[in-house]
């Protein structure tokens, strides 16, 4: 395996400071790149050395090309995401393959299938794992509406309508009624567009009051996988989670059940570096798998607070 000596950091702010801070403790050297809006940005002072990549706003940071020219400009040798931006986007993945510098995150077949939440949802289902009953994507025109309703009338209401590439929080939608659902699937298709640049939509049951809980797992290329806990992000406002409390406060056999269902589906993704896994959890302690996050989380500093481990070295060995 190649020897990491270099680390260039494709982020800003917050996230690219972070990175920055461990990728130094580790005697590591450090790239930052940013645009001219962000000149005089604070993450810049601690990288050994930085790249202006354009005149933004945020369009350098989103542009693979740029990316892996200051790569190889400053002679990285691996490249970190951070998250948001091109964190989840499989192009960057296999840029930095096809260019031989190494991506500190999954391989890129793997951030395309668990961006895909109907193929993740397939690969899950294949390992026998429990998720909420759901579609595949709905068909286009009236043929999906026809699909959505017939869902509706086996499982009942209320339902959820997703984005297929949805995340964040945005494309879904609540429905409590065929009516609703009738007016609404337009709505979120349009939504979706505008939000991903892609109308696909599917269904899910909707659980009632549930717990949202993730887990988060760490993999190395050989096979071997590990959780560090849970993290409880219940409290939540349009989807978007605000507190994340960690361990999640929930009987011993239910923790443990979500450690091993998280294992399981890292090892049948193939799943390689950290990622979290996430779950709702009824009132009868049962847990459904949601989908799976394919980068370093906003939140993962909670874990590192009750665990000790700091998750962005564990990424990068």
């Amino acid at each position: 395996m190649k020897k990491i000596r270099k680390v260039l950091v494709a982020n800003r702010g917050e996230i690219a400071l972070r990175i920055i801070r461990t990728v130094k403790e580790m005697g590591l050297d450090t790239v930052a790149v940013y645009e001219k809006p962000d000149r005089e940005a604070y993450f810049l002072r601690f990288a050994d050395q930085a790249i202006l990549m354009g005149d933004g706003p945020r369009r350098d940071y989103l542009n693979i090309d740029k990316i892996i020219w200051a790569a190889q400009k400053s002679g990285s040798d691996a490249i970190h995401p951070g998250y948001g931006f091109l964190s989840e986007n499989p192009d960057l993945a296999q840029a930095c393959v096809d260019a031989g510098i190494s991506f500190i995150g999954p391989p890129p077949q793997v951030i395309r299938d668990l961006g895909n939440k109907v193929v993740a949802r397939n690969i899950m289902e294949k390992a026998a794992i429990p998720f909420v009953p759901g579609t595949g994507t709905l068909s286009a025109g009236d043929a999906g509406l026809t699909e959505a309703v017939a869902f509706g009338k086996t499982h009942g209401y209320p339902i959820m309508l997703k984005a297929l590439a949805g995340g964040g929080g945005r494309g879904i939608r609540k429905i409590d009624s065929e009516e609703e659902l009738r007016s609404q699937l337009p709505q979120a298709r349009s939504e979706a567009r505008s939000a991903f640049n892609d109308d696909r939509i599917y269904i899910e049951k909707c659980v009632e009051s549930p717990r949202h809980v993730e887990v988060q797992i760490l993999a190395d290329a050989y096979g071997h996988v590990m959780h560090l806990g849970t993290r409880d992000c219940s409290i939540q406002r349009r989807h978007q989670k605000l507190l994340e409390i960690a361990p999640a406060d929930l009987p011993k056999n239910v923790l443990d059940a979500m450690h091993q269902t998280a294992i399981r589906a890292a090892r049948e993704a193939g799943y390689v570096n950290a990622g979290t896994v996430e779950f709702l959890v009824d009132r009868d302690g049962n847990h459904y798998f949601i989908e799976m996050n394919p980068r370093i989380q906003v939140e993962h500093t909670v874990t590192e607070m009750v665990t000790n481990i700091d998750l962005v070295r564990a990424q990068i060995l």
